[in-house]
């Protein structure tokens, strides 16, 4: 009779299994689930050497998984200048320049997070760091990573000045008269700082990786899809060579770099079931915050745009073919009702196109759709991979952005699922806190940041706290491939659990939101164990 690692008992497991209620225990042998159960019949599986863990009510669940993370960003983002909850200009100085004294001069500052709505919406300008920050280039994004300010030294290292074109898909924000740059440069803008900046070194990016892993296993995040690039690939695998990787890690790699993925899958295969990869992220459009969302109509609140496209659309369109064909996973950003609405048309072409298969087209964001794109993405099987603490972010200001009428559709939570979508959840950290707490907290509630909504932001939309926990575990496990391995808590799976030190499926979804995790496991080997001071 098989015998149990370790057992959690006296609790409220949760399965995920569909038709399952929750039940009391459960026992682990090895890296795997060995039953669910009653307290008595799990009890009979254990040994002098099994761990027994009580869970003393506490709530257990499948591990979480954040479908959309810029993971080795965020490390990095850990030990750089913090930004997000800047409000006014003076405290964005401040923490600048409080952060430039405790480094080289020379030395790149980035990261960031700021949010000009944060201090009523004036975009920051390089002149504000003129005196405070003089013999640092400063490059800092707005939280949402589609603009960023960068301060003089950065500009002239990137030879950005007056005569200095927009590129294609992105716009170099100028002084009215002058047509100086003042600063922020938007989208594709941004890769003219990002080609003078210096590459990061293999010990950086470890450590970076080391920072990320040990931040999400905190807060029961046990596997995460990182929208990246070659180098943090390199990253992982050369952590996971030592042993040393303890989460599990979906690589997402450029789709310009196509190609180069295609060769690597045929030399080296998928990889397994702790690193893998074999997806390409492509972008259609921006975001709402910078105002580069692509939509039918103008910007309420600039009414000269109705965004942009920060790839041109015949290319984008061949190369989702092309990967579609070469058997890649094709992951592709899109925010605005009319960037939906083209690339659901041209997932469908390449369905059409290149036949049946297991291809399962994701779009990130998802944001602001049609009425007829929420109904495609169920008919279709289209994956919206959605974050759902921006809709309590963006709620503060976007109806000013695009008025009432769209925001109807916005963060659709509720209709997605109604339509039979596979709805996936994640963070989009460091846009966004990588608590899946909050997480649910926001597609539960849709009370907004500022507290102007206690009923919810455009509250039809709203779903239940289980609703959201399944989008974190199963809806994201089989938006990475990973359904049958993770993702539900049945005899087989692999033993990733989050125990939550109170039962959010039984709390109001007002009360989940200072919830946290107290025990991590991963593979059924305790990765991360809340001490209390």
């Amino acid at each position: 009779m098989p015998t149990a690692d370790l057992i959690l008992t006296n609790g409220v497991v949760w399965t995920g299994v569909a038709g399952s209620g929750p039940v009391e225990a459960m026992a682990i042998s090895g890296r795997r689930v060995l039953a669910v159960g009653g307290v008595e019949e799990i009890d009979r599986l254990r040994t002098r050497d099994t761990r027994v863990v009580d869970l003393e009510g506490r709530l257990a669940t499948p591990g979480i998984i954040d479908a959309h993370t810029h993971f080795v960003s965020g490390g990095f983002q850990l030990s750089s200048v913090d930004l997000r909850d800047a409000d006014s200009p003076a405290e964005f100085v401040r923490r600048i320049g409080d952060f430039a004294s405790t480094i080289p001069a020379g030395t790149w500052i980035t990261g960031g997070d700021w949010d000009h709505e944060a201090w009523g919406g004036q975009l920051p300008e390089a002149e504000w760091l003129d005196e405070a920050v003089p013999e640092h280039p400063v490059f800092v994004s707005r939280l949402d990573g589609h603009m960023a300010l960068a301060n003089r030294l950065a500009l002239e290292m990137a030879g950005i000045d007056a005569n200095t074109p927009d590129p294609a898909g992105g716009a170099i924000v100028r002084h009215p008269s002058t047509g100086a740059p003042e600063g922020v440069l938007k989208d594709e803008a941004m890769s003219l700082v990002f080609a003078v900046m210096p590459r990061r070194s293999e010990a950086e990016l470890d450590q970076a990786v080391e920072a990320a892993a040990a931040h999400a296993l905190s807060l029961g995040v046990t596997q995460v899809h990182d929208m990246g690039t070659w180098d943090h690939l390199a990253a992982y695998r050369r952590a996971h060579g030592r042993g040393q990787l303890p989460l599990r890690v979906y690589s997402v790699v450029p789709m310009a770099t196509a190609e180069r993925l295609r060769a690597f899958v045929g030399d080296e295969g998928r990889g397994d079931d702790r690193l893998w990869w074999g997806g390409l992220k492509a972008f259609v459009d921006g975001s709402l915050g910078s105002t580069t969302a692509w939509f039918y109509e103008p910007y309420a609140d600039e009414p000269e745009t109705s965004g942009l496209l920060t790839t041109d659309t015949v290319q984008l369109r061949r190369d989702i073919l092309d990967a579609d064909r070469a058997g890649l996973h094709v992951i592709t950003h899109a925010i605005g009702d009319r960037a939906n609405d083209w690339l659901l048309d041209v997932y469908r072409d390449a369905r059409e196109q290149n036949g049946d298969r297991d291809r399962r087209f994701r779009i990130e964001h998802a944001q602001h759709l049609s009425r007829e794109a929420i109904a495609r993405f169920g008919t279709e099987g289209v994956i919206p991979s959605m974050q759902p603490y921006h809709a309590i972010d963006d709620g503060r200001w976007a109806e000013k952005r695009i008025g009432s009428e769209r925001l109807e559709t916005t963060y659709a939570f509720r209709s997605l699922l109604d339509s039979g979508a596979p709805v996936a959840f994640g963070s989009d950290w460091t846009v966004a806190p990588l608590s899946p707490v909050l997480g649910m907290y926001g597609a539960a509630t849709r009370r907004t940041l500022d507290g102007l909504n206690p009923m919810g932001w455009v509250p039809e939309e709203r779903i239940t706290v289980e609703e959201a926990l399944e989008a974190y575990t199963a809806g994201s496990a089989y938006a990475g491939y990973a359904e049958g391995r993770v993702g539900r808590l049945e005899p087989g799976m692999l033993a990733d659990i989050a125990v939550f030190h109170r039962d959010i499926l039984g709390l109001g979804p007002a009360e989940i939101e200072g919830v946290r995790v107290d025990l991590t496991i991963v593979d059924g080997e305790v990765v991360f164990e809340r001490v209390d001071d």
